[in-house]
């Protein structure tokens, strides 16, 4: 395993970490024996940083995390988020007092004294811009209840405005093959101001593994089967605004990129890793096979100035027109 600094903070974590979505919550069914063996197995891999949040099956996945890191608290870095609890758009969602109830919350499910990152979950533009919510979370930060905080942003727009917060220290993104324009203007202004990247929803739910029929059907408690439009959540994070018939269309036209590096999966990650304002990028899983299977990115080739070329081409002239939702 390698590991990369997270942005200027001095946190060194895994450049594979794991999201822990999927195992909380909305992929599917999932057992928890299955989600604690791949847990385990990414921890024995080297993995050191899991993301999480207090949604995420109503804090199961952050109970899940402190089974099986209990000991390991110094060792075992967890980022979570908070806000969507309750209703995003309403300013006492950001208040002191809603918000010290979340950490709260999140310590006690967690079993511990410390969040390592404590990121707002993805709120409206104007509650970042008006920024009230950081001052909160600066309190908690000087009380020692968290140690960094950060930002899981839809858009390159809210990534922007958070990046003027000098005590932002993590911007959490939606990037993969499907999903580059972070890269235009975010990433170098991130990189200049000393802030990490988490890479979230780099397969594009799925759509990157190359696993997909044209006929898949999804169980109706996963998001890919009752948000493909948007319907609960942003539609960015579903296919990532591609919707599946066109997402699986284009997919198909990508799967050169496992030439040479075992399979699609493998290959997605490690363009990903590839890009320099990259701190890691957390996949999510629900069991030990898909664990192994995504650390295998740490292996396979980095792509030729030619790939590349070609991957940011297919990209603009074929990708960007279908993607639907504010990113």
């Amino acid at each position: 395993m390698k590991y990369r600094q997270l942005g200027n903070t001095e946190l060194h974590v895994s450049e594979v970490s794991f999201g822990t979505w999927a195992i909380g919550s909305a992929w599917g069914n999932v057992n928890d024996q299955d989600s604690i063996r791949g847990l385990e197995a990414a921890m024995d891999a080297g993995v050191n940083f899991f993301d999480t949040a207090d949604v995420y099956g109503n804090g199961h996945s952050e109970e899940l995390l402190a089974k099986v890191t209990k000991g390991k608290e110094n060792e075992i870095y967890i980022a979570t988020k908070f806000c969507r609890a309750g209703n995003i758009y309403d300013t006492q969602t950001y208040s002191e007092k809603t918000v010290r109830g979340y950490c709260e919350g999140s310590l006690k499910r967690l079993n511990r004294e410390r969040i390592d990152l404590y990121q707002i979950h993805c709120p409206p533009l104007e509650i970042l811009q008006d920024g009230t919510v950081f001052e909160v979370l600066d309190k908690l930060q000087a009380e020692g209840k968290i140690r960094y905080y950060g930002v899981s942003v839809e858009s390159v727009e809210e990534g922007l405005v958070c990046l003027s917060n000098p005590n932002v220290k993590a911007l959490q993104v939606i990037f993969n093959m499907f999903r580059q324009k972070p890269l235009e203007k975010l990433f170098p202004e991130a990189q200049e101001k000393g802030v990490g990247i988490l890479a979230r929803l780099p397969l594009a739910s799925g759509l990157l593994t190359g696993k997909f029929q044209a006929d898949t059907v999804f169980e109706e408690n996963d998001h890919r089967r009752f948000n493909e439009n948007g319907e609960q959540f942003n539609v960015g994070e579903t296919f990532a605004g591609l919707g599946f018939q066109k997402g699986f269309e284009l997919s198909e036209r990508l799967r050169w990129i496992a030439d040479g590096r075992g399979d699609m999966a493998a290959a997605a990650l490690r363009w990903i890793l590839d890009q320099d304002a990259i701190s890691c990028v957390i996949p999510g899983f629900k069991n030990e096979r898909q664990v192994k299977g995504n650390l295998q990115a740490l292996d396979v080739p980095s792509f030729s100035s030619d790939e590349l070329q070609k991957i940011a081409e297919f990209y603009e002239k074929e990708v960007v027109s279908h993607i639907r939702g504010a990113y």
